[in-house]
């Protein structure tokens, strides 16, 4: 359909289509040198929401924020962004999050207790939903020393298992303990190591990528998985009680070959008797 044919279908008159058209181009022309004015007195760094702002609170003025978007892309006034400062932001990376060498090397034959934990996270699913566990495990007993279970996946999973761990610890065991994670960023994260920092704990962390490195906690997770039931849990509280009664399981009943046939917490009163 032309132009001619598309007036004549709305009734409206050719001439008053134009005159409309200039009008419109007019209005937009008077505002945009207000938007103009204001957005070069700003060096031309004020978004839309500044110069909205700036408008009202000068000239009495209310702009829609859509209008002046769509004012300063039909005249290009194009906002100057502020480039981020990779130094700045380097130096705050490694503030938040520092990775640690590998000092454990894979040596997972420990022969005391409490010396060395091997710690990480693992997802669950029950229904359509996720769950998260973080377990610590004692390298001398096999034994889940601290656990977490959550819906979400944040800091506070690794701090509570993390503190259920140690808790169990006195100032001078905690002081010859070694806790070895991944890279994740749960693990890097300033509040972690300042934990681990603050009770004289060392702190040792795989290579990247490789989960060889931390495969105690690896092999946990594996049995951890194929004893739970979860198909009758309707919400995280649920989940929280399966896992907690399989970690029980784990730690009380089921014995190992590694551990002369015994199960870890019997393993434990085994070797300090």
């Amino acid at each position: 359909m032309n132009s001619r044919k598309l007036l004549k279908a709305v009734k409206i008159s050719k001439s008053a289509f134009y005159s409309y058209d200039e009008h419109t181009q007019e209005f937009d022309y008077q505002d945009f040198k207000i938007i103009d004015k204001y957005f070069q007195k700003s060096k031309q760094k004020h978004g839309i929401r500044q110069l909205r702002m700036a408008i009202e609170r000068s000239e009495g003025l209310v702009f829609n924020e859509k209008k002046i978007a769509r004012i300063k892309r039909k005249y290009g006034l194009e906002t100057q962004i502020r480039k981020k400062s990779k130094i700045r932001f380097f130096a705050k990376n490694k503030l938040e999050h520092e990775t640690f060498p590998n000092i454990l090397e894979r040596d997972f034959s420990q022969s005391k207790p409490d010396r060395v934990y091997s710690t990480d996270i693992t997802q669950i699913n029950y229904g359509n939903k996720k769950a998260y566990v973080a377990a610590v495990k004692d390298l001398c007993t096999k034994e889940i020393v601290g656990k977490s279970i959550s819906n979400r996946i944040d800091l506070n999973l690794t701090t509570t298992a993390i503190n259920r761990a140690l808790r169990r610890l006195t100032s001078e065991e905690k002081k010859k303990l070694m806790i070895h994670s991944d890279q994740g960023f749960h693990f890097t994260h300033v509040s972690y190591r300042t934990k681990l920092e603050e009770n004289g704990i060392t702190q040792s962390m795989s290579r990247k990528g490789n989960c060889l490195d931390n495969a105690p906690i690896e092999s946990f997770f594996g049995h951890l998985k194929d004893l739970l039931e979860l198909d009758s849990c309707k919400d995280i509280s649920e989940v929280r009680k399966e896992v907690t009664k399989k970690i029980n399981y784990y730690n009380h009943y089921r014995p190992q070959v590694g551990l002369k046939k015994m199960p870890p917490s019997e393993f434990r009163r085994h070797i300090n008797f």
